[in-house]
């Protein structure tokens, strides 16, 4: 079974369909959702409707995708989730040897380094238990904090493009790294 090992200051637990209202708590903050979706809380209807059926398609426990929750290992507070799975996984041509990471963080935790120390661990896992030649990260270019992570955990800029999605179009920065 895929696991992820915890950090000095952290605890890492896959998601799943269990889990909406911890979805919905975080996407409740204008800033933490500004660069998601233009800063709009989302309903509980959007998690079951949208986001619990995504998360489903993508989540494997063997390869360890989907999303990773992250908890303060001493008080088990809740800080966000790094999201992994292959990029363009929504696409007709997923790339399976290029894992895509990604976070969302209740910005009660942003500034403290959990975002990296959390990407930084599972990185770790994914490069040391399966069989990929890329890690990947994408955000809107505006969003220096992302961009900040990408850069802090080694990712180097590959270009500015449009990102197709089923959930919206958007101008991207894709930052990646190889692993072997």
């Amino acid at each position: 079974m895929f696991s992820v090992a915890d950090t000095a200051r952290l605890t890492f637990n896959l998601m799943g369909q269990n889990d909406a209202q911890a979805l919905w708590e975080l996407n409740q903050n204008p800033e933490v959702m500004k660069f998601i979706n233009g800063g709009e809380p989302e309903s509980m209807a959007d998690i079951r409707s949208k986001y619990l059926p995504r998360l489903k398609k993508f989540t494997d426990a063997a390869q360890g995708w989907g999303l990773w929750r992250v908890c303060d290992k001493a008080s088990k507070e809740y800080l966000g989730w790094v999201l992994v799975r292959p990029m363009d996984f929504f696409s007709d041509e997923p790339k399976l040897h290029d894992i895509e990471l990604g976070w969302r963080f209740f910005q009660k935790a942003w500034g403290k380094g959990y975002a990296t120390e959390a990407a930084i661990a599972i990185k770790d896992a994914i490069t040391e238990q399966t069989n990929i030649n890329y890690v990947s990260a994408i955000a809107l270019e505006e969003n220096l904090g992302s961009i900040g992570v990408m850069n802090k955990i080694g990712m180097k800029f590959i270009k500015k493009y449009t990102h197709t999605d089923p959930m919206g179009d958007f101008i991207a920065v894709h930052y990646q790294m190889p692993v072997k």
